[in-house]
């Protein structure tokens, strides 16, 4: 196994996508592995996440992941958190998982209200086509349902997202 503590973190964010009843976006992990082995099949459900490019600013790094994820663009940005998020793979996903560079990520995290129409949203075909489908499926959720709703090893870092934006379903509604 892989020396745990000489591995860097994965810089990335995440993404909470709010609608104006409150609920956050949500989408099942396409999987195309042995579905009885797939942690993704015990809990397939997350936000949009993923890698910041060398260089690339946080935010605009979250425009994008949003964007080749769910092809949202019409957003407004609410809030983000005040620091990194991280967590580690478990032990049998260390050396595999990241192309076995990463021990885990290091997320900041986004919240935008989603000010389009639901037919801007597609899973299937993001980024107009052009980025590779990683959800089979999307709907929307209450924030507080998501840490019992994703893989185990990620439960932390939707418990600290969950705390940092447990005040916007309310003030949205409130504003809506």
């Amino acid at each position: 196994m892989p020396d745990r503590e000489s591995m860097p973190y994965r810089p990335c964010v995440g993404i909470a996508l709010f609608n104006r009843d409150g609920r956050v976006f949500i989408g099942s992990r396409k999987w195309e592995g042995d579905p009885e082995d797939s942690a993704a099949r015990q809990a397939p459900w997350q936000m949009p996440q993923g890698g910041i490019d060398k260089g690339e600013d946080p935010l605009a790094a979250a425009r994008r992941e949003l964007w080749e994820e769910t092809n949202v663009r019409s957003v407004q940005l609410l809030g983000q958190t005040e620091d990194w998020i991280s967590y580690e793979l478990p032990d049998d996903l260390l050396g595999v998982a990241f192309k076995g560079k990463y021990r885990g990520q290091r997320q900041l995290w986004f919240a935008f209200l989603f000010e389009g129409e639901e037919s801007e949203i597609d899973v299937a075909s993001p980024g107009d086509g052009t980025a590779p489908a990683e959800f089979n499926s999307w709907r929307w959720e209450e924030l507080d349902a998501l840490p019992d709703l994703i893989v185990p090893f990620k439960r932390g870092i939707y418990l600290e997202v969950v705390a940092a934006f447990q005040h916007l379903p309310a003030t949205i509604r409130q504003n809506a």
